[in-house]
């Protein structure tokens, strides 16, 4: 078994594929509508669906904002440099909600950035998060 996707309801497809695939560095992978159920699904990632997890977005006609909850988290993407990573995404509109730094209560070097929607992006910079065998997960309050 193996990770495939995350979805994500988006109130705008079009300001979501630009933040992902410009902003973030995406691929758009494929994209169908499905008329009869008025909704489209796009899917994004780093790689190939058939190696990589990906972020599958939603659009459903007509609705243009969804209430987040509270239960939802955050997206992880692995960054080489998170302080050029943050200023890039900063100069290119986006977002960044916490600044690069070593999380609360541990090493792990972090920053938090929002997509058009207001879900959270946790950028992480590699190295950093030490090794899943030794250590318990550790995550960031938003």
């Amino acid at each position: 078994m193996r990770l495939l996707h995350t979805m994500l309801r988006v109130g705008n497809l079009e300001r979501s594929l630009d933040f992902y695939c410009n902003v973030l560095g995406m691929q758009l992978l494929r994209r169908k509508d499905y008329p009869g159920g008025e909704f489209t699904l796009a899917f994004v990632g780093y790689g190939d669906e058939a190696d990589h997890t990906v972020l599958e977005l939603t659009y459903n006609w007509g609705t243009d904002h969804y209430d987040l909850g509270n239960a939802y988290g955050h997206i992880a993407i692995g960054v080489d440099d998170i302080y050029g990573t943050c200023e890039q995404i900063r100069q290119q509109g986006g977002k960044v909600t916490r600044e690069p730094g070593p999380m609360k209560h541990g090493t792990t070097v972090i920053a938090f950035v929002e997509d058009p929607d207001g879900y959270k992006v946790e950028l992480i910079q590699l190295g950093t998060q030490g090794s899943a065998k030794t250590e318990q997960p550790q995550t960031a309050s938003v």
